[in-house]
């Protein structure tokens, strides 16, 4: 059997009511829609709360893969290596 080394999704803490607290979860998926399927299994009310129906991450939330947003990279497509960091930011707005 193949070993393979989780990535860290790092959850801001207005999300963490929605996985039990968590501040971080270890987590294995080759990509960042891989990721969000898995939190869609594990995690319903957190993917709710990320996610659109389309799948897609509300507008109001940034993703990073380490410090990369994924919009700049290939979206939901950007490919996760072991060891990597997934972080949810909500956006900040102001005048």
């Amino acid at each position: 059997m193949q070993q393979t080394q989780a990535i860290t999704l790092f959850v801001p803490g207005i999300l963490r009511d929605y996985c039990n607290g968590a501040s971080r979860l270890s987590l294995d998926a080759p990509n960042v829609r891989a990721a969000l399927a898995y939190l869609e299994r594990h995690y319903p009310a957190l993917h709710v709360n990320l996610c659109e129906e389309t799948g897609k991450v509300r507008r109001h939330l940034n993703v990073f893969v380490n410090s990369d947003n994924v919009r700049d990279l290939q979206g939901l497509e950007t490919a996760l290596a072991p060891g990597d960091s997934l972080t949810i930011l909500p956006a900040v707005s102001g005048g």
